[in-house]
């Protein structure tokens, strides 16, 4: 394959847990694709060091004030070096990308995601808050620009497989399995003196720290029930949440006459990287393989919700819908960053969550304006309620 075959690939978020295992997997596959465009947030020596290993177009910095940093370590490459939000928004539209990889973490991910498919790129989506927040917005644009979005979370990406040669068909219900998380089977008086070293200490997935929080409260899964409903089309009533602990399976789908497609595997988030890369193909790996002699017990369970209330949270903001999962997102991701802080306890962020989506005005019909109105007004009043 020569190189003007080979797909170019634009990933933001570079350095991050889904940034780093997608080089791995452009690494292995050297003949197929090639690194367009790498960004990321504060990490500028991470950034610097793939700049100078996959040498692509451009690399932009989001923080501003590491740009003088950035742009003498890379003075003497032939590579492209800008900083800002704005030139994350901007770069993404760049003729000579072919795919753009959407690892952002959180809100970040909605504006360059939104522009790059105004611009046709296809879009490997690993930042489910584009979806949670806009979900309406991106998925009607994305239909409008004919822009496939390609599922990198284990989950949806499992989903996506089980529903390849099925398109035609009619859900009945979509599964998505939970590991539980490192609180799985405790109550709320066992969890409520947890701190962050035990919320980040996730039992099967190696992820970055505002993930592992969320799936540790359940937020994550809620925030997955959101994106299932845009991606694949399908009502709230019809995705449904299973706790598996072992995280073999991945997720289920169930048709109209009964029959229940999965997707298994072990957890290793460089299988659902490479498949959006690679769909329709399959490309060969080196991944490990699942042996079911080593997991003669597969397990399931119903969440629970009254101790972990961020599910039912999800679920109550999607069924109203409007701006309230923006709401959710962003209450959720000043708790959580406050958390971390150890400003406020485990069970408070439900409450700084619940409280922000009774406080917040509901809008039915939100613009992109008014996502990005809300977001910046939730932020505020969520700030107000830390203690």
């Amino acid at each position: 394959m020569n190189s003007s075959s080979k797909k170019r690939i634009a990933i933001l978020g570079s350095t991050g847990s889904i940034g780093t295992q997608a080089l791995d997997v452009i690494s292995s596959h050297p003949d197929s694709f090639e690194v367009e465009v790498l960004t990321a947030q504060n990490n500028v020596d991470m950034l610097i060091h793939q700049a100078i290993q996959y040498k692509p177009n451009a690399v932009v910095i989001s923080n501003e004030s590491h740009y003088a940093r950035l742009k003498e370590a890379l003075q003497h490459e032939d590579i492209k070096v800008y900083a800002g939000e704005n030139a994350l928004a901007s770069v993404v539209q760049m003729d000579t990308i072919d795919l753009v990889l959407t690892a952002l973490v959180g809100y970040a991910g909605l504006r360059p995601t939104i522009r790059a498919i105004e611009s046709g790129k296809t879009i490997a989506l690993a930042n489910k808050e584009t979806l949670v927040v806009a979900g309406e917005l991106v998925t009607g644009l994305a239909r409008q620009k004919g822009v496939n979005i390609y599922p990198i979370d284990s989950e949806h990406s499992a989903i996506f497989q089980c529903l390849v040669g099925e398109f035609h068909n009619k859900i009945e219900k979509i599964i998505l399995t939970a590991s539980g998380g490192p609180f799985r089977g405790k109550k709320r008086s066992e969890i409520q003196a947890m701190r962050k070293e035990q919320a980040l200490k996730h039992p099967n997935w190696a992820m970055g720290a505002k993930i592992t929080i969320d799936s540790a409260s359940l937020m994550n899964k809620g925030l997955e029930v959101i994106e299932a409903k845009w991606l694949f089309g399908v009502k709230t009533s019809q995705v449904e949440v299973v706790v598996h602990p072992q995280s073999i399976i991945h997720s289920l789908v169930q048709f109209e006459d009964g029959s229940i497609k999965a997707q298994l595997g072990l957890p290793d988030m460089r299988l659902p990287i490479q498949f959006a890369l690679t769909y329709p193909d399959r490309f060969p790996s080196a991944f490990p393989r699942f042996d079911f002699a080593n997991y003669p017990t597969l397990t399931f369970e119903k969440p629970d919700t009254e101790t972990f209330r961020n599910l039912a949270l999800a679920y109550e903001a999607l069924n109203k819908g409007g701006n309230m999962p923006c709401v959710l997102n962003a209450a959720n991701e000043v708790a959580v960053a406050e958390f971390l802080k150890d400003r406020v306890g485990f069970l408070e962020m439900s409450d700084i969550v619940e409280q922000c989506l009774s406080k917040m005005d509901y809008i039915k019909n939100p613009s992109y304006e008014d996502y990005v109105s809300t977001d910046r007004i939730t932020r505020l009043k969520a700030m107000e309620l830390v203690k």
